[in-house]
């Protein structure tokens, strides 16, 4: 849904962004908050130095799409988040990995990055600027790549202060979840003029008759409408996976989520699935095996299928 949303208004995402934190804040102020009766676990200095980055984060990266950066370079840049989530737990948390932790997470760093590139190549042959502009262009790509390297940097450190403040004050995903979306709505009124604006446009898009309920709505609405729920239902569940997991893990997981909408992507908006593709999504596969070293479960059950006595 978001991709389609990108697709027809490209710079909408702080609209769809807006939607998400306010739906996911009076969930949870009804639901966790319970009305604002119910005292936070975890001091909310903590949760405003978390709602700092958390916010940054989804600005800086919104904002990227209107650099001259394309959606699958965007999602290439956002892959490298198991590279500096591991870079950055050896440098501050003084973490260190087996080889093959290692090896698995260059293998899924270079398979996503292998599909992003393909498509963005892609992307690429069927768009072109004229000389006079190419200047121009360049510079605010470059620009939008610093933006996506520092979001991809903020993202790596907000993961850590995470795993350490969960250690300190234990696991509260529901409050984490609900903290990290109320906090930051205020800083939306700076936004409000671009929310308002693509706002106006979706209101303005082909209507849509929505199934089994046979209500009558603008198409990019019901798009928004889609993308609010599956994006809380994916949210919630990755709040829940930080206070079971390492930072890595969460990374790893949420890394793959995206490669899976990349790959739905291609196939949905029937882009050419090559070669590369398909070594890239290899890559992955083996990269995920090897980190959760499923064949290290798998071994000990074979051996003792093996080794049991026949039936007579």
């Amino acid at each position: 849904f978001l991709l389609a949303t990108h697709r027809q208004f490209p710079g909408c995402g702080n609209i769809v962004t807006f939607s998400q934190f306010f739906f996911i804040a009076v969930e949870g102020f009804i639901f966790e908050a319970n009305f604002g009766r119910k005292r936070p676990a975890i001091p909310i200095r903590y949760y405003l130095i978390m709602v700092a980055m958390f916010f940054t984060v989804s600005v800086v990266n919104n904002y990227a799409l209107n650099l001259n950066i394309a959606m699958p370079l965007h999602m290439i840049f956002r892959s490298g988040s198991l590279i500096a989530s591991m870079a950055l737990g050896i440098i501050i948390l003084k973490k260190r990995y087996s080889v093959s932790k290692y090896m698995s997470i260059a293998l899924v760093s270079v398979g996503i990055f292998t599909c992003t590139f393909m498509s963005a190549k892609q992307v690429a042959s069927d768009s072109s600027l004229s000389e006079e502009d190419g200047l121009r262009a360049f510079l605010w790509w470059v620009l939008g790549i610093a933006a996506l390297t520092f979001a991809l940097l903020m993202s790596a450190r907000m993961g850590i202060f995470q795993e350490t403040l969960y250690k300190q004050f234990g696991k509260h995903s529901k409050e984490a979840l609900f903290y990290n979306h109320a906090l930051p709505l205020p800083g939306f009124l700076l936004l409000a003029p671009n929310i308002y604006h693509h706002a106006v446009l979706f209101s303005h898009s082909e209507p849509f008759q929505v199934p089994v309920i046979g209500v009558t709505l603008p198409i990019m609405w019901f798009y928004l409408l889609m993308n609010v729920i599956t994006q809380y239902v994916c949210i919630r569940g990755v709040f829940i996976l930080t206070t079971e997991c390492t930072s890595l893990t969460v990374t790893l997981v949420v890394t793959l989520r995206k490669f899976v909408s990349l790959i739905f992507s291609i196939l949905y908006f029937r882009n050419p699935f090559t070669a590369w593709h398909w070594l890239g999504t290899f890559f992955v596969f083996v990269g995920t095996l090897m980190y959760t070293e499923v064949w290290n479960s798998l071994g000990p059950l074979l051996a003792r299928g093996r080794k049991r006595p026949k039936q007579e």
